[in-house]
């Protein structure tokens, strides 16, 4: 994978990764049209294939065809390897391999690996790759145990059972959102076991993997000293604090706007069970207990907001990422408040961060506004459920109101784009498309101008 880096030097690092993911789609896209992966009589166009092999590679989980109904089960393996790559990461995997071949990392490689994981440090870089791998690979398995046995409830044979539980892990951990039911998690809408453990995978894949190895960390030292001491980096705090903050805000949001709509004849523990699947679900995972169709559109439109933020940076997930919803919020409470400097758990947020922070959410509007113009504009069909798939693509969630399959080879443009942008970052869509760096020679004069 990396012998032709050497070669790519007048790239940059950002145009590199970007290939990297290109590649591994249209690599995904010729792999996945192959009939031997499809069930009998299936054919899928040209386009299908690209859509659902980007929406793979980027675990989006939108899909344009029943993905029980097209693939057979050795194309339903082959679909598991394509999110494992798009969701643990190009480089993650590429790294692994080449050091099992016992290749030696160099500097450009270690610098595109940090550029993936969207670290600001080389320090450790690839044995945290291998610790991610690891994690994550624990993860799925002990996921894939608990579901398999559980689905033995479900299923006739121990070896559909076993794959529904595999399929299920992996695709709840990596937050893809693709599901081989037929119908995603509906049929297990009263089945507070399943939604418990997926919700579970879905909040350790979103996260973020530095939150899970800090958190590794900690526990492995505190099993081998009881006295040991350890600090959680601001990152872990400030993501961890705000994830959990939006699934709370959410969670009590879909329950008020629906209290006397979709939930009026649900008992409590339905109402709970819903509104906290669905407030978690729709950060990244993609996965549904219902037809969100079916909710108001004060939901939806909560529904999208939550997809447009995201899961956390260095995650499986999309979407502005929390670290920068979070940066926004505390730079307009503290210039609400008068002062110059963010401080949040006794740290100070660079000044630099906080630009970036406007820029990403900046361009993100932009972008999704546009979609939604474009999509309205040669679609005749419903705006909102069009402006959902737009921010369902953009944040790789994968909800959508069922109009997927009905998008013009325009529309499915629009959403292929997205679902890449969401998942290389907006950040580094940002880099792909701008200039070399210009140092200024000189300045004008500083003038005010009116702002608000």
């Amino acid at each position: 994978m990396f012998r032709k880096i050497k070669k790519t030097k007048e790239l940059s690092s950002i145009h590199v990764i970007v290939l990297f993911y290109l590649s591994a789609a249209i690599l995904s896209t010729i792999l996945l049209s192959f009939d031997f992966f499809h069930e009998k009589g299936v054919e899928l166009t040209w386009l299908d294939t690209i859509f659902t092999a980007v929406s793979a590679i980027s675990v989006t989980g939108l899909t344009v065809v029943n993905t029980a109904d097209t693939f057979n089960v050795p194309g339903q393996i082959a679909l598991v390897f394509v999110l494992q790559f798009g969701g643990i990461g190009i480089m993650t995997l590429g790294t692994f391999v080449y050091a099992v071949l016992g290749k030696k990392i160099g500097l450009r490689t270690r610098q595109l690996i940090r550029i993936d994981q969207n670290r600001n440090t080389f320090a450790g870089m690839v044995q945290l790759m291998f610790q991610i791998l690891k994690t994550i690979l624990f993860i799925e398995l002990i996921g894939m145990v608990i579901l398999s046995i559980h689905f033995l409830n479900y299923f006739d044979s121990w070896q559909e059972a076993l794959m529904q539980g595999f399929f299920a892990s992996v695709s709840a951990t990596t937050n893809a959102g693709f599901d081989i039911t037929g119908s995603s998690l509906v049929p297990f809408a009263n089945d507070y076991f399943v939604q418990f453990i997926n919700m579970l995978l879905l909040t350790l894949g979103a996260i973020g993997f530095p939150v899970l190895l800090e958190v590794q960390d900690l526990l492995w030292g505190r099993y081998k000293n009881a006295h040991w001491q350890f600090q959680f980096s601001l990152f872990a705090k400030l993501t961890t604090f705000t994830f959990f903050s939006l699934f709370i805000f959410g969670t009590i949001g879909i329950i008020l706007f629906e209290w006397q709509g979709f939930f009026a004849d649900k008992s409590w523990h339905e109402t709970l069970f819903y509104s906290m699947f669905q407030s978690l679900t729709t950060r990244n995972g993609g996965l549904a207990t219902m037809d969100v169709a079916d909710f108001s559109m004060p939901t939806l439109l909560l529904l999208c907001g939550l997809m447009f933020i995201g899961a956390s940076p260095s995650s499986v997930g999309g979407g502005i990422r929390t670290t920068t919803f979070a940066i926004i919020l505390l730079t307009i409470y503290h210039y609400a408040k008068g002062h110059n400097t963010i401080k949040v758990f006794r740290r100070e947020i660079d000044s630099e961060d906080v630009i970036r922070s406007f820029i990403v959410a900046s361009t993100a509007i932009f972008l999704c506004s546009t979609a939604i113009i474009l999509l309205i504009w040669m679609e005749p069909l419903d705006n909102m459920a069009l402006a959902f798939e737009v921010f369902s693509a953009f944040g790789t969630t994968g909800l959508s109101m069922g109009i997927t399959a009905d998008l013009s080879p325009f529309g499915k443009g629009i959403i292929i784009l997205l679902m890449f942008i969401g998942r290389i970052g907006i950040f580094s869509f940002i880099f792909l498309i701008r200039g070399k760096d210009a140092h200024d020679r000189y300045h004008y004069p500083k003038e005010k101008m009116i702002i608000g």
